[in-house]
């Protein structure tokens, strides 16, 4: 009898529900996560994405729906028996334990034997570059340290899932930058499913090879970086992802199709996508003399660029455009913008994404 095959997935979770008192902060959560790859869990604070990672990890009990890793349903079981390792936010070193014994604690606890748990340090030490500081305690290292040392607790575990619920967040904006880059090539270089949890964007989009973005215990949307800027599923994600993130315009009839209120010479859909959204990416603006008519609200120089908040027609609508070079518009100056072609639409009631109708 042929074993069945082992299934791709290292994490599969099926119908996840799980209540604090009478407020369910998961809502029948369905996730794969195949071998190897890097998830984000992403979303505003209170979505839920901290708890999903506790409940993956066993430090919270589901209240309904299977968590299964590597094939295994692991529900019933305590967070060591699962096969994985876990990174914190707070890095929970041991203080009066060197650098070195912090690294070590978890194999000392499961009696790995004296010589396997010299191999695994200095394999640690190695890839993370702390030879020079196992000596050392916690209060003696800098911030990129310590989070480097809690690194190394978890790859010494050579558990195939490693879990991290906002390790950088501690870290100022150069330092968080460095260890992107570090987490990321560690990960490729260890072959380890990473599940990742951040409230930033840019960790997820330059991280990850999923994202997973979450509201209000729900999954609003999983897909590639790639996919979920250029398609966004509904209006939540795309006002969440993106720096500034796509502008939503309101839709109304205007003569022979769609447009901004007050603006009717300049139609922007057909007239069936009246009372829709329209969303438009900043980059994809730009200020052209037969571009609609607007007002300068705010202007906010960036170095590289200058990003333009513009007020439209009567009802104000509010259009981004971010615009090369450095721009000093005072707010009230008018400008003219050119719109992409249409090519998001979103439901003004439920937010989801529409289809696009044709329009020449």
């Amino acid at each position: 009898m042929t074993a069945a095959p082992a299934s791709a997935d290292a994490i599969r979770l099926d119908s996840l529900r799980k209540q604090f008192g009478s407020t369910t902060v998961l809502h029948d959560i369905h996730l794969r996560a195949a071998r190897g790859r890097f998830v984000v869990l992403l979303g505003p604070s209170g979505c839920g994405k901290s708890t999903l990672l506790r409940v993956i990890a066993g430090l919270e009990r589901a209240d309904g729906g299977r968590v299964v890793l590597d094939g295994r349903d692991v529900a019933e079981l305590p967070p060591a028996a699962r096969g994985l390792s876990m990174v914190f936010q707070s890095y929970a070193l041991f203080p009066h334990l060197d650098v070195a014994e912090n690294i070590v604690f978890g194999l000392r606890a499961r009696r790995v034997a004296a010589a396997e748990r010299e191999a695994r340090l200095a394999r640690a030490a190695s890839l993370l570059g702390l030879e020079k500081l196992l000596k050392r305690r916690p209060s003696q290292l800098s911030g990129g340290q310590q989070q480097r040392v809690a690194l190394a607790r978890a790859i010494v575990a050579e558990a195939p899932i490693c879990l991290m619920d906002e390790p950088l967040s501690n870290l100022d904006a150069k330092l968080r930058g460095e260890m992107r880059r570090e987490i990321r090539a560690l990960q490729q270089r260890l072959g380890l499913t990473m599940v990742y949890v951040t409230h930033d964007q840019a960790e997820a989009m330059s991280m990850a090879d999923q994202v997973v973005l979450m509201r209000d215990g729900h999954i609003e949307q999983d897909a590639t970086p790639a996919e979920i800027y250029a398609r966004p599923a509904s209006a939540f994600v795309a006002s969440f992802i993106g720096t500034p993130p796509m502008s939503l315009l309101p839709l109304v009839a205007h003569a022979g199709g769609a447009g901004i209120a007050g603006l009717p010479d300049h139609l922007l859909a057909p007239a069936s996508a009246a009372g829709a959204l329209l969303g438009i990416r900043p980059e994809e603006v730009v200020p052209a003399e037969d571009g609609l008519p607007a007002c300068v609200t705010a202007a906010e120089f960036l170095g590289a660029e200058t990003v333009l908040a513009c007020a439209l027609g009567s009802g104000g609508a509010l259009l981004q455009a971010r615009i090369p070079g450095h721009h000093a518009l005072p707010p009230g100056s008018p400008v003219r913008l050119r719109l992409p072609p249409l090519a998001h639409l979103f439901d003004a009631n439920s937010g989801k994404r529409l289809p696009l109708p044709p329009f020449a």
